[in-house]
């Protein structure tokens, strides 16, 4: 019997609520699937920082990587100030721990749910890569002249070729592997990024060549925003830089349904990956038991899979479907016909 060791960090807002229900689908799934699994929970987070003004302990990233996988609630607290938490811990984690990879799947289960006409579960089911460690979100630039009227802030988008190709082949493995169509689209912007994304179209195709199973194509971001909502069926999978995938991805959740259904992994292939629910931490809902928590649900799903436990993670996506499609009025906190508990409890009773 397997036995894995699992990360938990509830973090901020309505992370550990929801985070108790993706545990607790977890814990049924496991005795279905014959496997164990031991926890440690993590306070990292903003009431933590307002305690002891650290946002991350050193030993912090070390122990982590002693771990299985990271199992993440949320981060942001309405008394510390953005960027301090999302930096100091989201980025650092990813940084750190060498997750390159953001993987978001955009699916939608129950056309009620979706704000786009006539679109229906098989218009909208297709997979976001987004490199994770480079880009605009490595933090280099600086100011010239800040506080006067000749000021300058110069934010570096920072490209290398080892961090855009193994993105590249992550993704080209993954439409290989998981792909309906077998398609990857390149999302960028070469007619205006002209160096950042010369490099990424210039070994895209590059790398295109030892994969002449999978079909590639390009589309210009802008071009991609206007295509996810007039014909989402086009896609299958989908890679581009940090930015650009941070910004895609949010509008891949609205119509999927909302960021109550929105999952996604930081992942290290090679080391140890992170799942959340994208939609941060809610603090306004905080302690009503009124957050959706299936998004936290999925992400533990994502969780299995990475750890090897596909049929589990496969039993929880598909409970999380009979969910929405029978039980639910609306994917929204408060407007879901049930409590966060009781969602949970009926993931764990469809379990099949």
């Amino acid at each position: 019997m397997n036995t894995y060791k699992i990360a938990v960090i509830p973090g901020d807002g309505t992370g550990p609520e929801v985070v108790n229900e993706g545990l607790k689908a977890l814990q049924a799934v496991a005795q279905k699937c014959n496997f164990k699994y031991e926890t440690h929970t993590y306070d990292f987070g903003g009431e933590r920082y307002l305690r002891t003004n650290e946002v991350l302990p050193a030993t912090a990233v070390s122990e982590l990587k002693t771990y299985d996988a990271i199992f993440l609630g949320a981060i942001g607290h309405p008394d510390v100030k953005p960027g301090i938490l999302e930096k100091g811990i989201l980025l650092k984690l990813r940084f750190d721990l060498d997750q390159y990879i953001n993987l978001r799947p955009v699916k939608l289960y129950d056309e009620r749910f979706c704000p786009l006409k006539n679109k229906k579960p098989e218009d909208i089911n297709f997979t976001v890569v987004r490199e994770n460690s480079e880009g605009l979100y490595k933090g280099l630039g600086e100011f010239q002249n800040k506080g006067t009227k000749d000021e300058v802030a110069i934010q570096v988008s920072h490209n290398t070729r080892k961090g855009v190709e193994r993105c590249l082949r992550y993704a080209f493995e993954y439409t290989r592997k998981y792909g309906k169509k077998k398609q990857l689209t390149l999302c960028g912007k070469t007619n205006v990024l002209t160096f950042a994304f010369d490099l990424w179209e210039r070994t895209f195709y590059e790398v295109a060549k030892e994969y002449p199973d999978v079909k590639t194509d390009y589309a210009h971001v802008d071009a991609t925003t206007m295509w996810f909502v007039k014909n989402p069926e086009w896609f299958d999978v989908i890679v581009t830089d940090n930015m650009f995938g941070d910004i895609i991805t949010d509008l891949g959740a609205m119509i999927q349904g909302g960021m109550g259904i929105a999952a996604g992994g930081n992942i290290n292939p090679e080391g140890v990956s992170m799942f959340e629910p994208i939609g941060g931490s809610a603090p306004k809902y905080t302690g009503k038991n009124v957050i959706n928590p299936l998004a936290a649900i999925c992400a533990a799903a994502m969780l299995l899979r990475q750890i090897g436990e596909v049929k589990a993670g496969d039993m929880i996506e598909n409970s999380v479907k009979e969910v929405v499609l029978t039980k639910l009025k609306d994917l929204a906190a408060g407007k879901m016909g049930y409590s966060t508990t009781e969602v949970g409890d009926l993931v764990v009773k469809h379990l099949k």
